[in-house]
Order: structure tokens, then sequence, then C-alpha cells
């Protein structure tokens, strides 16, 4: 079957039976009011390269695949790792259409029927060498789910090989039952850290709230539980040195010299909490934090948690590697946004097999 190369490296196809073949065999093309068929990029260089059909142009000279395919990179620059992502998807047996922005692609269900069966997935295809964007992905995700689509990233490694993940806006939750302590416990700071040695105060918030971590009969917290703590009145702060009280606010700016990614640690740490869900640091994963539905005695980490401002943007091979860290130990990772007045968003990412 013969189609004719355009100017703009689409392809059309003028005899109406092969017109009619192409697209009955895997829903390839646009059918013309004629009969014809007009095929985008990706499908002509698709077709053309698994030899399904042969690309001609002006007097019917044929246009060899390599040079079908380069003419589609002049056109768009994109088009060579887009392409990847429509390929596998396509050797994958899925119906793969090209989609107005925001993502490259909408992918029907395998056995799907064009026109008849909604799009099951939004695919956007990027490299590795571009950056993992946060705000965007926020804002994808956040349309697909509007849309009732799967979001899924096909990301293109430096040797052409692909990984998918699925992107999307969880509502992370547990069933820890609040029970604050009063009368607030006294805590004792010591540089990075916080002690609490009355017995009683450090059983409660320790077994029953699953606060820090207990070492003999004390109870040691971090500077994140310690905030949280205090500001809920639910701990006196004291430094050990001088024995004088420590405010809020001083305990804030110490703990902002030592880790300027404090602030956001503290409104994500915050959130969690408030949903009910039990928050230690994910220091051995990598993460910030390690949450769980219950309290760690009865229960497995849920979520391993980084937590980053809204505008957060990273190399790839960084975020991938924390994906495959949380799965590899059995725990959904999200990046929790932080952005103006604490607002904290999550996203979802998880490493899939399409």
């Amino acid at each position: 079957m013969t189609g004719r190369v355009r100017e703009d490296a689409t392809v059309r196809f003028e005899d109406p039976a092969e017109a009619s073949s192409i697209y009955g065999k895997g829903f390839f093309g646009t059918p013309e009011s004629r009969g014809g068929l007009s095929l985008d990029r990706y499908e002509g260089v698709y077709l053309a390269e698994m030899s399904r059909a042969e690309i001609v142009e002006g007097r019917g000279r044929p246009v060899p695949w390599p040079d079908l395919f380069r003419r589609a990179v002049r056109v768009d620059p994109e088009f060579a790792v887009h392409y990847l992502v429509y390929r596998d998807l396509r050797q994958r047996g899925y119906v793969v259409r090209a989609s107005a922005p925001p993502v490259a692609f909408t992918v029907l269900p395998r056995g799907g029927v064009l026109h008849k069966t909604p799009s099951r997935f939004w695919v956007e295809a990027i490299s590795e060498r571009e950056p993992f964007d946060l705000s965007r992905l926020f804002e994808l995700a956040e349309r697909a789910q509007s849309a009732k689509k799967l979001l899924l990233l096909g990301v293109v490694d430096e040797e052409s090989d692909l990984t998918y993940y699925r992107v999307r806006r969880p509502s992370p939750t547990g069933a820890l039952p609040a029970h604050p302590i009063s009368p607030p416990a006294e805590g004792w700071l010591s540089v990075d850290r916080v002690t609490v040695h009355d017995p009683v105060a450090a059983d409660t918030l320790g077994r029953v709230l699953a606060y820090g971590s207990r070492v003999g009969d004390r109870l040691e917290l971090s500077l994140l539980e310690t905030a949280y703590l205090a500001s809920t009145s639910q701990l006196t702060l004291r430094d050990t040195k001088s024995s004088r009280t420590v405010s809020l606010e001083k305990l804030l700016l110490r703990a902002r010299k030592l880790d300027p990614g404090f602030s956001e640690r503290l409104a994500a740490y915050r959130d969690l909490r408030s949903r009910q869900l039990v928050v230690k640091t994910g220091f051995k994963y990598g993460a910030h934090f390690r949450a769980y539905p219950r309290n760690p005695e009865h229960a497995h980490a849920r979520y391993l948690v980084q937590a980053v401002p809204e505008s957060h943007r990273a190399r790839w091979p960084t975020v991938a590697g924390g994906v495959r860290v949380a799965q590899g130990v059995r725990k959904e990772f999200l990046m929790a946004g932080v952005g103006a007045g604490d607002r904290v968003r999550f996203l979802s990412l998880e490493r899939i097999r399409p």
C-alpha cells in the first residue's frame, strides 16, 4: 500500500480500498470524506518502519524510512523521543492517537474501538534529560483526574529504554486516633533533638501516640516532632544548658539554621499527622518520612514521602531512584508539594508496565 508524504512529514493515502484497510487494522489515520486517509507523523513513520506501507513523494519516488524519520524530526524536534513512546505502546497492542496539549497521546484500552470506546490513558512522553517539574505534574494529574483518565509518563533514558510512571493525586489517610496529651509534657532541647524524661509523659507520647523513639526510660523527639507538639500545646521546652524556657519561635529559628528545608518538612509533617498518619523519619530509605496508617507496632509503613516546595524541579534519575526504593520495600512514593500558606498537595508516582 502506497502513501504520499507531505511537506510537514504527514502522509496521505488516496486509494479508498487501501485507506480502509489501513484504518481497519489498528485505527491508523483519519478517514477523509472522499475515501482517502490522512496519517499524522507518528502513524506514517510507524507503518513505514513496520513495512506495512510504502511512502513516496513527487512522481512516485520512494522515500526510505530513515529519510521519512529525519523529515519528521526536522519538523518537530521532540519527535524522536515521542515516537519511541508511540512505537512502544503500539507494539504492546494499544490504539494510540496523537493528542492536543497538555499530553502527547491518548490511548484506548486493549480491544477498544475508536470513537466508541473512551480513551483510558493520557500519556506524556519526556526525556530523562528534561527536569522533573513538580508544578507541571500537579497540573497534569489534576486535569487527568478531572477527565477521568489515568496519567502515564513515558520517560525515555539516554539509551532509548522506556520507563512508565503512573501519576495521580492521592489523599493519604490513616487511622490513628488523636488524643492530645494534657497537661503538656516537658522536653529538654540539646542541639538537634529533644528528650522527655518524665516516664508517664514518655509512655503516653511514645507508646500511645507514636512520637519519637524510646531509649531506656526516656523519649527522644526530633525537632519536627518537637515543633509540632509545641505548636499544638502538647509540649513545653527548656534548654539543656541554661534550663531557660525555649519559645516556639526560637526553636523554629534554630531548626531552620540546621535544615534549610525545615519549613517544607514541618508543613508536610503537620498535614500528614492531621490525616491520622504516624510520621517517622525516612532516612534509611533516602526519603524525608515514612508514614504509617496506625501505630508502627501494629502496622507497616504505607508511604515514603519527600517534602519539597510545590515549584520543585529536579533531575529525573533522582526521582526514579526514590520511586524504585519505595516500590522495592512495598511502599507508595509521594511528593509533598508545599505552597503558599503551607498548603500541601500530594503527588503519587508508581512505576508500572502498561
